[in-house]
């Protein structure tokens, strides 16, 4: 290991920072004062291997670093590199590879205006130049033109990131109670940490890096407000954002518009008229959104919550894997791969531990159906981890959570608190003498982290890039052991299955894609947002109850890594094995719909850029695939026919060597939209 340390030495700041995260340094070899050092110390290093082990601790670090100084120093990734000997050239590498990440000096306020599908419909590129004329660096913040921050349904969408200080954390096992449904634009410990500032309880837990202050102030240099107290970490979400309320939430987020409530995003809560099923099948997976308090454990047991649990604990293991299995259940993420298999190829490993892992980094433009259930019901999420951690032979749970969603974090955090005061995680689950618990991780804005292996990767403070397969994720996977992998919809699934019985749950929907299906609606429709239906209703159905609009141009399916449909095409079934008859794919069950006023072409592009972004660079036809295809539709937004056939003919070359030869599933899928637009929808005729 060559550790090449610079000459450049971390602030006071920044050294708080990550000693609230690690501890303080034991050892002038991890980066403590050398003069209050005893001899000893001078004469080995101590810990190296310990401080290895702790390599995973980098993601969190680098966290803890953006979230205090809102940006990340040569001397600050020099210290967080001695606390954890990392090679600090690997360090950079990770520090430069997610984009809520800077290494170069930056306002403390940092306003992330997305300029993705369902946003720039929506007017995203007007918005974003509305606010750069009125905003800079001067006012002490910086614009950055954002990918999609899964807020499709409130379409533009902006987010507020602050750095400053952590609010005071609360004493452990005594969780701060997060704010009421639909009361706050912020995390709930930020809104705490106003009180905190008077005196008044609340507050975070440490490394959540939460907190407000009143100060309007958020020069990227001054640590104090107008009325001397220390500026506080603070976000703000801005959506549907207009350049007035943008503005404002990026000057004072403490005092930014409230955040609806996450009932406000899935239409069919409240409207039956909207739930086209029968008395005896009405909403599963969305039931308790807008009638449970998603931060009252009381309220979700209320209604019906860890009965599922009980269940499981009864059935044992295996009884558990086998109720999966029969209910037909499979991933919904995209993969659709049999969640039962996966669950028993873990299991059946004898290599220990076990690893669960719950992949909600859900980042594919216009999806936003996991965020929904973990900001309505994340006691929900919390249970279903529970049962396949159970079912698996795990002990710990990783919760991995795009970084983009702060009311989430908020909600999650408190729920997992509150599990483990109770009882319902810990050493001794329910009094059944099965331990497990579960650790929320923090993305910090990269797509490719999606993929598995590359989630992976990315907590265990590597650069998030995609794994070779073989071997697979239930032989190898996280810290090199068996570990399943699931996203937030599949887990949440497995409640419903053990309530209702397998039979009942493979009942609903068709014989080859059981069960309830969430679907994202965005784009020109007067009812966007997450739609429960059961497989097989047509996408006709779907937008009808999303009040699709007459001059209907085309669909995307499955996001920027699935493809187009015509208007004459909706009594394509919602299947798995539908769409791909269809010729196209269901992908997480993002549907986007436009209309005429939607430039196609310009639509493309974005696509294109979004895969140019987002790709890891790992592998050739990638890398040099994504740069060449948003070149050529460059060349080919305002030209058809004839001076577009040569740039056509040559993305249809590249189109192939990236789905053939890609290592993973971002560059196999990079084309799939673009061509379908050229085949199916006569785009450049």
């Amino acid at each position: 290991m060559d550790l090449r340390f610079g000459d450049g030495k971390p602030t006071d700041e920044e050294r708080a920072a990550v000693d609230a995260l690690l501890g303080p340094p034991e050892s002038s070899w991890a980066g403590a004062d050398r003069g209050g050092t005893d001899t000893a110390d001078l004469r080995w290093a101590r810990g190296g291997r310990e401080a290895r082990d702790r390599r995973d601790q980098l993601l969190p670090a680098l966290h803890a670093l953006n979230d205090r100084v809102g940006w990340i120093s040569e001397g600050a990734l020099d210290y967080v590199c001695r606390r954890l000997t990392v090679p600090p050239a690997e360090a950079y590498g990770v520090a430069t590879f997610y984009a809520m990440f800077s290494v170069r000096p930056r306002p403390a306020t940092v306003l992330h205006v997305c300029t993705d599908l369902a946003c720039t419909a929506a007017g995203a590129d007007e918005l974003s130049a509305a606010v750069s004329a009125r905003l800079g660096p001067e006012n002490g913040v910086r614009i950055e033109r954002s990918p999609c921050l899964g807020l499709c349904e409130r379409a533009p969408a902006a987010l507020v990131i602050r750095a400053g200080e952590p609010s005071c954390p609360t004493p452990e096992g005594s969780p701060a109670p997060p704010a009421p449904e639909g009361a706050s634009a912020r995390p709930a410990f930020e809104d705490e940490a106003v009180q905190a500032e008077s005196g008044g309880p609340g507050a975070a837990a440490p490394g959540d890096g939460g907190g407000t202050s009143r100060s309007s102030e958020a020069e990227s240099g001054g640590r104090k407000g107008r009325r001397g107290r220390p500026i506080l970490h603070a976000t703000a979400v801005c959506a549907p954002a207009t350049p007035d309320t943008a503005v404002h939430a990026a000057t004072t987020p403490e005092s930014a518009p409230t955040e609806p409530a996450a009932s406000t995003a899935a239409p069919q809560t409240g409207n039956p008229a909207l739930t086209p099923t029968t008395p005896t099948t009405p909403l599963i997976l969305l039931r308790r959104i807008g009638t449970t308090d998603p931060t009252s454990l009381d309220d979700y047991r209320a209604h019906g919550g860890y009965t599922a649990l009980r269940r499981a604990f009864a059935l044992g293991p295996a009884g558990v894997i086998r109720e999966v299995t029969d209910a037909g259940l499979v991933g919904r993420g995209g993969a659709a791969f049999p969640t039962g298999r996966k669950w028993q190829a873990t299991a059946a490993q004898p290599d220990h531990p076990h690893y669960l892992v719950c992949n909600a980094d859900e980042s594919e433009p216009g999806t936003f159906k996991d965020r929904v259930l973990m900001e309505g019901d994340p006691y929900a999420l919390v249970e279903a981890m529970t049962i396949a951690a159970y079912a698996t032979g795990a002990h710990q749970g990783h919760l991995y959570l795009r970084g983009e969603y702060p009311r989430a974090l908020a909600r999650l955090t408190h729920a997992v608190r509150q599990a483990r005061t109770r009882g319902l995680l810990g050493d001794d689950v329910l009094g059944q003498g099965y331990a497990f618990d579960i650790e929320i991780r923090r993305g910090a804005g990269a797509y490719i982290c999606g993929e598995e292996t590359a989630l992976f990767n990315s907590i265990e403070g590597h650069r998030g890039e995609p794994r070779s397969k073989p071997p697979f994720p239930v032989e190898k996977g996280l810290f090199g052991k068996p570990t399943v992998e699931n996203n937030v919809e599949t887990l949440v699934n497995v409640l419903p299955i053990l309530t209702m019985g397998a039979e009942a749950y493979a009942a609903i929907g068709t014989p080859a894609s059981t069960g309830p299906k969430l679907f994202c609606v965005s784009g020109t429709v007067a009812r966007p947002g997450v739609y429960e239906l059961p497989f097989g209703a047509t996408l006709g159905e779907l937008l009808a109850l999303a009040g699709v609009r007459g001059d209907l141009r085309a669909v995307l399916l499955g996001g920027a890594a699935g493809g187009f449909v015509r208007p004459d095409e909706l009594d394509i079934p919602l299947t798995f094995e539908g769409t791909r008859e269809a010729g196209t794919t269901l992908g997480s069950g993002v549907v986007m719909a436009f209309d005429d006023t939607v430039p196609l072409p310009r639509l493309l592009l974005r696509i294109a850029e979004f895969f140019r972004d987002e790709s890891c660079g790992q592998c050739v036809p990638c890398r040099v695939g994504t740069v060449r295809q948003e070149e050529a539709l460059h060349r080919i937004v305002d030209r058809t026919g004839a001076d577009a056939a040569s740039d056509i003919a040559l993305l249809r070359e590249v189109g192939r060597a990236m789905r053939d030869a890609s290592i993973c599933g971002l560059g196999q899928t990079a084309w799939n939209a673009v061509e379908s637009a050229i085949d199916r929808l006569g785009a450049y005729r």
